[in-house]
């Protein structure tokens, strides 16, 4: 190293050829500037030695004397070099352009060495938010901790829920096993009865329980969930996509449950781990000193308490929906039954809304309120006013008397006194009547049609329980040996022994006769 360096080698091309460290390089040349090194000297008669080379180091509390680092190559360009990195230039094409205007006669690695000297990064600014009490609340979802799950008795990770309000950081922690857009609405307003108040705006992911479009200035939201809102007087605040730091509360209370309070446990049920957790909220996380507020949270929470919004008087009636067409009976189907749906016109969609004890009918683009009903009690049932049937025979109707007609004059009959009755609402009864056909024969159909009649029955079902009930006694009937089935003779024609295109009998048992005496013959050939 010593002859290198006499040798004006530079020290990082020593490092690459001894493998030596730069810092132990760089001593060495500092020592050799300060005390030039002398030829070995043999030891004298002491006992104790010999004469040390290199020199000892200097103390490191010393400067060092005589070292001066050895200026960058790119040092004269240095005003341009800064410029090219300000815009945002890599290393490469300033070392290019550096040959090529300004003849640069170095390295690649001096120009990168000293690129990388300029560039400083600054540390990322977050601003520290503070709100009012009562001002804002956080959610989010997290996992929970083991839990057994289902008959199986496996062990599963249910969904954690959590709402921290931003002033307190008091949190409602809840797991559920799936979530929806109903589950969502209700854990908030558990989260809201919970802390007996709810805040004035609530930041949320845009997962689509909540969100159903991202939108930075106007996203659009579930109707259930902004409905829910709309009761509670709470505005929906989602926050940006990617942007977990502006629910960095609620971000803090979802880690802290998992690391301290689920973090290694086992759970037979979601009951016993939220049971787990309410005790834990209200024994440790709510009696626990704020790193950040140096206050315990209970204590805040108590100053927050009575700036929460009042809550309603009655609870959100949660709802289930859909869309239906209009038929030409003006009606829509619901879960077997049949609603009334007018003034919305046949053939249109219309909103539903299921209700725990009602339904409701809106635009599908407006939302207005069309109509209101009380839910049917079993299916089948028609929520339809007689005012409102419709009894001009429509082209459906048509076709379906003249099936009617096809099947028989009881049949025919009958149905024709349904759409009487009824109008075209009636017309879901005459096509289950007409589809028996497909079941059972056209002189039980009448059958039972004759005895409807006679009994004023004007059901599809008793109909069918009629026919059924007239087949099983006519099979009863042909087992005991009581003669054939009761079919009308009209309906189904006597067999027909003798024809031109049926062959004698004769002739059948002479082609039998021939196989039998061919199949013999063959057996003998064999033996």
């Amino acid at each position: 190293m010593i002859t290198l360096l006499q040798n004006d080698v530079s020290q990082r091309e020593i490092s690459r050829k001894t493998g030596v460290d730069r810092k132990t390089i760089r001593k060495i040349a500092q020592e050799m500037a300060a005390d030039p090194p002398k030829s070995p000297t043999p030891a004298t008669g002491s006992e104790t030695g010999s004469v040390q080379n290199p020199p000892p180091r200097p103390p490191g509390n010393e400067p060092v004397r005589g070292y001066t680092p050895t200026p960058s190559a790119c040092e004269p360009h240095r005003a341009w070099i800064e410029r090219q990195v300000g815009l945002g230039r890599n290393a490469t094409a300033i070392y290019q352009e550096l040959v090529d205007q300004y003849g640069f006669a170095h390295g690649y690695n001096s120009v990168k060495r000293f690129c990388r000297r300029l560039r400083t990064t600054e540390p990322r600014q977050f601003d520290r938010l503070e709100f009012l009490p009562g001002e804002e609340a956080q959610v989010d979802y997290g996992e929970g901790a083991l839990t057994r799950y289902g008959p199986s008795g496996r062990y599963r990770r249910p969904r954690l829920f959590v709402m921290t309000l931003r002033y307190s950081r008091r949190s409602f922690r809840k797991v559920v096993w799936k979530s929806s857009s109903e589950t969502w609405a209700r854990l908030h307003e558990e989260a809201w009865r919970y802390f007996g108040g709810s805040c004035r705006y609530c930041v949320l992911d845009n997962l689509k329980e909540g969100v159903i479009t991202p939108d930075l200035y106007e996203p659009e939201l579930n109707r259930l969930y902004a409905d829910l809102l709309a009761h509670y007087n709470v505005v929906a605040d989602p926050a940006r996509i990617r942007d977990p730091n502006r629910k960095g509360t609620v971000e803090s209370a979802v880690q802290h449950t998992q690391a301290t309070a689920l973090k290694g446990k086992r759970f037979d049920s979601l009951e016993e781990q939220n049971a787990y957790l309410m005790h834990w909220e209200e024994k440790w996380a709510a009696q626990r000193i704020h790193g950040r507020a140096k206050r315990q949270v209970e204590e805040m929470f108590q100053e927050e308490r009575p700036a929460l919004q009042s809550l309603p008087l009655e609870r959100f009636r949660f709802f289930e929906e859909g869309t239906r067409t209009v038929g030409d009976d003006t009606t829509i189907q619901v879960k077997g039954a049949w609603y009334a749906a007018r003034p919305a016109r046949i053939g249109s969609q219309v909103l539903i809304r299921i209700y725990e004890h009602e339904l409701e009918i809106r635009d599908v683009e407006t939302l207005a309120l069309i109509r209101r009903h009380s839910l049917a009690t079993h299916k089948g049932e028609v929520k339809l006013p007689d005012d409102e049937r419709v009894f001009n025979p429509s082209r459906q109707t048509r076709q379906i008397l003249a099936r009617a007609k096809a099947i028989g004059p009881n049949t025919h009959v009958l149905c024709q006194a349904l759409f009487e009755q009824r109008g075209r609402e009636a017309q879901k009864s005459m096509w289950g009547i007409v589809g028996l056909a497909g079941r059972y024969p056209d002189c039980i159909l009448e059958q039972a049609a004759s005895a409807a009649l006679a009994q004023g029955i004007r059901s599809y079902r008793r109909v069918r329980a009629l026919a059924e009930q007239s087949l099983s006694e006519a099979i009863d009937q042909a087992k005991a040996g009581q003669g054939e089935l009761p079919l009308d003779a009209t309906a189904v024609p006597p067999l027909t022994q003798q024809h031109d295109l049926i062959r004698n009998t004769d002739e059948y048992a002479a082609f039998f006769a021939r196989g039998t005496q061919s199949q013999h013959n063959q057996g003998d050939s064999e033996s």
